[in-house]
């Protein structure tokens, strides 16, 4: 009797289908209810600029190493500030349950690059809008910035902006979170005013694509023996599983791997600066350039290559045991010379 060996199948059903990212541009299908005492943004978004080490002080309590130097990878995230060009208002429609967009209010004076990616208007009516704003204020749940990045101001070179909705947060007040919002709008917000170095973040972004892959690279399918019985071949599944059902989701199949959104829970982000040059190398960074303003020190890895656009929002779930809550002390980071 032949030794029988049981091993978990190759890669997660929990994110089929497994076809490309519909955009480049994260879609957050949740945010979180969070209570800060004050009104924030629930996100920021930012491009990733490659990889780093840095040397921080272990401040874990729980930790063996806790007090002491340890390595730990980072990664740098160039986060030049967000322009806010509207506010949006949602509410329950009474039909189904789901919000639904019923105001919104645009800001007078719209920058050129926003004609890329927006069809703006001659002259925007903000008297209109703030009528109608004030009509919907008493029903309003959700309040929502719209905001544009600006990429001429990091080191990628390019000029289009993306567009992104982020909610409100912080408060339970619908008011105060619509007067924060309208306080935003027309000006520009940095990662300083959102996050805070030391904080847990969930970090969205669009994998790195690989293109049409076989089962053996895209879940580790065994390659077969190389003798006259495979002829049909080496590299792909003994079976395809049995007549019915006709078709089988969870037998390994080719087909697209990478280029897929993923989220990553629960990154901590271990410094916030203001001027990229303390951290980008002397030659910049490899396939990026130079991080000439803000940015980010996330600690681990982030999905996505070097310029891919990442979405950082509040935890979603967070752990129970969370680590402190102050900035941790960054001795030395891999940029730097000794």
């Amino acid at each position: 009797m032949g030794l029988k060996i049981n091993r978990p199948r190759r890669g997660s059903m929990g994110v089929y289908p497994r076809k490309r990212a519909a955009d480049i541009v994260p879609r957050v299908r949740t945010w979180p209810d969070v209570n800060l005492g004050k009104p924030t943004l629930l996100g920021f978004a930012a491009y990733k600029a490659g990889m780093l080490h840095a040397v921080v002080v272990d401040d874990r309590p729980t930790s063996p190493l806790y007090g002491k130097e340890v390595v730990r990878a980072v990664t740098v995230l160039d986060a030049p500030p967000l322009y806010v060009w509207g506010v949006r208002l949602y509410t329950l429609d009474p039909a189904n349950g789901y919000r639904r967009a019923v105001a919104e209010a645009w800001s007078a004076e719209l920058p050129k690059y926003l004609q890329r990616v927006l069809t703006l208007p001659e002259k925007v009516d903000v008297e209109k809008q703030m009528k109608k704003l004030e009509e919907f204020r008493d029903v309003a749940v959700d309040v929502r910035a719209l905001v544009a990045t600006q990429p001429h101001l990091s080191g990628i070179g390019k000029k289009t902006p993306e567009l992104l909705e982020i909610p409100v947060g912080g408060v339970p007040s619908v008011d105060e979170r619509i007067k924060y919002a309208l306080s935003l709008l027309g000006k520009t917000v940095s990662p300083m005013d959102v996050f805070t170095a030391g904080q847990l973040v969930d970090v969205i972004a669009v994998t790195k694509g690989k293109g049409y892959q076989g089962v053996v690279k895209r879940f580790g399918v065994t390659i077969l023996p190389r003798w006259h019985k495979h002829r049909k071949g080496h590299r792909r599944t003994g079976t395809i599983g049995p007549q019915a059902p006709a078709l089988m989701f969870t037998q390994p199949r080719p087909g697209q791997m990478g280029f897929h959104q993923r989220t990553e829970y629960n990154k901590r982000l271990l410094k916030i600066g203001e001027n990229g040059a303390e951290i980008t190398p002397k030659s910049g960074f490899l396939h990026y350039g130079v991080v000439k303003g803000p940015y980010i020190l996330v600690q681990g890895s982030v999905p996505g290559a070097r310029k891919r656009l990442v979405v950082l929002r509040y935890p979603v779930r967070p752990p129970r045991k969370a680590p402190p809550a102050a900035e941790p002390q960054v001795v030395w980071v891999s940029s730097q010379s000794l």
